[in-house]
């Protein structure tokens, strides 16, 4: 018993109910902390083969060397 007195058997309920369902909703938004992390991080992955296969391309048609020069020029 706290020092507010004894607890109405309907405020007991009302407050287990409501520390599961925040219990509930704390649950739900780790998990979906988790899987926001794990799609941004396969985003950054996939971000970066895009680049790396650009640049490839690049390469391949010599289109890199030209805007090199074009750099050195300006």
């Amino acid at each position: 018993m706290d020092a507010r007195g004894p607890e109405a058997p309907a405020g007991r309920a009302l407050r287990d109910a409501a520390e599961n369902l925040f219990q509930e909703l704390q649950e739900h938004f780790q998990a979906l902390t988790a899987t926001l992390n794990l799609r941004m991080e396969e985003m950054g992955n996939r971000i970066e083969d895009l680049q790396k296969n650009v640049n490839d391309l690049m390469v391949q048609a010599g289109i890199e060397n030209s805007m090199k020069e074009q750099m050195l020029k300006t």
